[in-house]
Parts: C-alpha cells; sequence; structure tokens
C-alpha cells in the first residue's frame, strides 16, 4: 500500500512539473487614446524585413491584436491614423547548467544500492542481487540545457505628425527555439490586458496550448 501511495503522489508531481506554461516579462509606455474607430496599418521596425513573408505572418498576430482591442485595419496605408511598427528577434541565449540528485545514498533503502547487493527483496536475483535499480540512481547527474532569448517589440505612432503613442516590448528566455512558437506568444503576451500601465513591468503566464484564434496574415510590405 505504501507503494503505491509513493507512486501515486510521484505521478501527480510529474503531472504537475509537465504542465505547459509560457512566460514572459511585458514593459510598456503609453498615451495611447481610447479605440474610437481609429485605423491601423502594420509596418516593420527593421527595414530588412520589409517584404517578408516570415513578417506578414507574425504581423498578422499583431493585426489580430489591435483589431481584439477596437482598432480598425485600415483599407490602405495612405488610409491609417495609426502606424504600428513591430519587430522580432530570437538568439541563442546563456547555456544553463543544472544537476539532479540521485535517488538516496548508496546503501539504504531497501538494500545496498536502493534495490539490489545482495540484500532486501531477494539474494542474487529478482529484486536483489548486486545493482539491480540502485547504484546508478544513486548518484547525481549533471546536464546542460541551451536557452534561447526572444523579444517581440511594437511601436504605434500617430500617422498625421508621427507622435509616439505606444511603446511595448516582450521577452522571454526558453529552452525552444522555434520562431514560430516563441514570437506568437511573445505577441499574446504584449496584448495581454493591453495596453497596459505605462511604465509598468508585468510578468504574464498563460498556457501556450490554448493560443488564441488563429491569426489572418498581413499582406507582406513590397520592398522598394
Amino acid at each position: 500500500m505504501r507503494l503505491k501511495i509513493l507512486f501515486a503522489v510521484a505521478s501527480l508531481t510529474l503531472v504537475s512539473a509537465c504542465a505547459p506554461t509560457f512566460t514572459a516579462q511585458v514593459a510598456r509606455f503609453q498615451v495611447l487614446p481610447p479605440p474610437t474607430g481609429q485605423s491601423f496599418t502594420i509596418e516593420p521596425l527593421d527595414p530588412a524585413k520589409v517584404g517578408s513573408i516570415e513578417f506578414a505572418t507574425f504581423a498578422g498576430y499583431v493585426r489580430r491584436g489591435l483589431i481584439d482591442a477596437g482598432f480598425v485595419e485600415a483599407p490602405t496605408p495612405t488610409n491609417a491614423t495609426l502606424i504600428a511598427k513591430f519587430d522580432y528577434n530570437v538568439m541563442q541565449g546563456p547555456t544553463q547548467i543544472n544537476s539532479t540528485p540521485g535517488w538516496g545514498p548508496a546503501c539504504g533503502g531497501w538494500g545496498c544500492g536502493a534495490w539490489g547487493a545482495g540484500a532486501g527483496w531477494g539474494r542474487y536475483g529478482g529484486w536483489g542481487g548486486w545493482g539491480g535499480w540502485g547504484g546508478g540512481w544513486a548518484a547525481p547527474q549533471i546536464y546542460s540545457t541551451d536557452t534561447w532569448n526572444a523579444w517581440t517589440e511594437l511601436h504605434i505612432d500617430r500617422a498625421a505628425d508621427k507622435t509616439s503613442l505606444f511603446e511595448g516590448r516582450a521577452q522571454t528566455n526558453s529552452t525552444q527555439s522555434a520562431v514560430t512558437f516563441l514570437v506568437p506568444n511573445l505577441v499574446r503576451a504584449l496584448f495581454t490586458d493591453f495596453p497596459g500601465v505605462s511604465g509598468q513591468t508585468t510578468t504574464v503566464t498563460f498556457d501556450p496550448t490554448r493560443p488564441p484564434v488563429a491569426p489572418t496574415p498581413v499582406a507582406a510590405v513590397p520592398a522598394k
């Protein structure tokens, strides 16, 4: 019975530990007026991304965020009252060095070397013997994990006079390197409680397996 309880507790712990979460630090500075029908267009902050299909795909998430916030997409860029400038990047971060403790001392529990060493439940075989399920489990393990730094940045200017109305940045450090995973989730974090309190950095956490409705990609800005 005790063994069953131990395994049940261990299983619940593993399920809890494996629950997916995405966490980002979000900083916003804004004097953005409430939406009253203002229209917007989206363009890249980085001129190198002009005409990029990748940029147009990720800009679709920004488009959805702005529409959900109450703004309207302009029929043409020249008709927009707001210009949303968007950028993103993913780069390799520092390598994390981690260690895991063993499952107890080499001699103890159910025999020397956990479940082995001619003691416990057997002599030289079965769940005994020399080694069994022990020994190797007692030693701590050291391993390294690659990490990735990713960020998204959004500026919103008034088209008429180029006045800055919103500046926001979301960033994270992740063991995942896929830009198609990181950027959409960073945009989602950036638009959580949008436009936010000016001058505050907040921690945003959510389940990335339950994303918002997939956005419609924005037409790529043609290269000049």
